[in-house]
């Protein structure tokens, strides 16, 4: 039951992969319920805050693990046991606002469950700090805003409507700046090992938009508007990996790991854990978008096919994106501590997406995916192009001959 150290070159480990199937699958949950009833604004704010909730779940691990190697020893059991408390939360996901008629209260057992990831959490911090002094005095900083969190949310399963939504924001808050403002006496092994963690949590975000795009229309006959708005899908989740892959990370990485000491752990903290969560949330409120594009492109009339999007999934498909780039931006001028040109072409970018919202919900559900594709491509293309000696300095470390 020995714990191992987390090396300055460890890789992610398959444990900790595992892990993450678990947080995809609660992002799918998520999904549905932003795009229930329609995909109203109430379930949109709803999904906004489970995304959140489920987030914070899945930093605390990806710091243990930089910590420790989730593979060896108690890590590994106590991966398990919050594998499957997070299972927990995330089966009950369509019933953690709403309980639904027969068996146990589903806002209650999401609210338990979520308690038990954290808990499992701070008892392995515990063990890990028993050593470490500073480590130790940093995680009782930790607890106070930890309790609070798990305890508004306990408070919020007895609620209802806006007062249920206030405590889930209250819980929200207190975690989130308990942290941010909680110390920097944390411990970072490898900012390989932290870079690369949150790299691979994008492309399984990414990859849950792709599936959005499948499962829609799994079950109906092959069409030519089901395999163009499928294609084009996968154009906007590939245009995305492109931006966030290309440059952006390496760039990052660098930083990360030329830094040291608490600015080290200010730039991973808010960086990674906080401004990470913008780009997993435009991934996500983009599938709520794709998703109902392709439900036009499966239905096979030929109003579906010139039926526009509206309300939510419209909003969705246009802001998911425009969240991402916004994100992607902040992410890289703070961890490199430059703006750039290339982060104010994606800031613009995003501005364009959200002024082309009116116009997308006057055309057809196909024709306005295609047109959030074109804009992403022209963004691509322009920073791979014209920003060709920068882009080879970041990639190769060198200006091509």
């Amino acid at each position: 039951m020995r714990l191992q150290a987390t090396e300055e070159r460890s890789s992610v480990s398959p444990l900790e992969l595992f892990f993450d199937l678990v947080f995809v699958f609660a992002l799918t949950g998520v999904t549905e319920l932003m795009a229930g009833d329609g995909g109203s604004a109430r379930n949109l704010v709803r999904g906004l805050l489970a995304m959140a909730v489920l987030w914070w779940c899945w930093i605390g691990y990806a710091w243990l693990g930089n910590v420790i190697r989730a593979d060896e020893g108690f890590a590994r059991v106590s991966l398990f046991f919050a594998m499957g408390a997070m299972f927990v939360v995330a089966i009950t996901i369509p019933e953690a606002f709403e309980d639904i008629a027969g068996g146990l209260s589903g806002p209650v057992v999401f609210a338990v469950g979520y308690f038990f990831v954290r808990l499992m959490h701070l008892v392995t911090f515990w063990l890990v700090s028993a050593d470490d002094p500073q480590l130790r005095r940093q995680l009782l900083r930790f607890v106070p805003s930890m309790a609070t969190g798990t305890t508004l949310l306990l408070v919020a399963s007895q609620l209802t409507g806006a007062a249920q939504t206030a405590m889930w924001v209250a819980a929200l808050v207190g975690d989130y700046l308990g942290t941010l403002f909680g110390g920097e006496g944390w411990r970072l092994n490898s900012p390989s090992h932290f870079a690369e963690r949150h790299g691979l949590i994008v492309i399984i975000a990414l990859g849950e938009s792709i599936v959005s795009i499948g499962v829609g229309v799994a079950n109906l006959p092959v069409s030519w508007p089901i395999i163009l708005g499928s294609m084009l899908g996968l154009a906007v989740s590939g245009l995305l990996w492109w931006a966030y892959f290309d440059t952006t990370t390496l760039a990052a990485e660098r930083a990360l790991a030329a830094a040291t000491g608490e600015r080290q752990i200010r730039l991973a903290r808010g960086g990674y854990s906080f401004l990470h969560l913008p780009l997993v949330i435009g991934i996500v409120l983009l599938s709520v978008g794709l998703k109902k594009v392709l439900n036009y492109a499966g239905d096979g009339s030929s109003h579906s096919l010139t039926e526009p999007l509206h309300g939510t999934p419209l909003v969705a498909l246009f802001a998911g994106p425009a969240v991402y780039l916004l994100g992607l931006a902040a992410f890289k001028a703070y961890v490199t501590a430059t703006m750039g040109p290339v982060n104010a072409l994606r800031v613009a970018t995003a501005a364009v997406l959200l002024l082309l919202i009116p116009l997308a919900g006057q055309l057809p559900a196909l024709a306005a995916l295609g047109l959030l594709a074109a804009v992403l491509l022209a963004l691509v293309t322009y920073e791979t192009l014209g920003f060709a000696d920068h882009r080879e300095e970041i990639r190769h470390g060198a200006h091509p001959a």
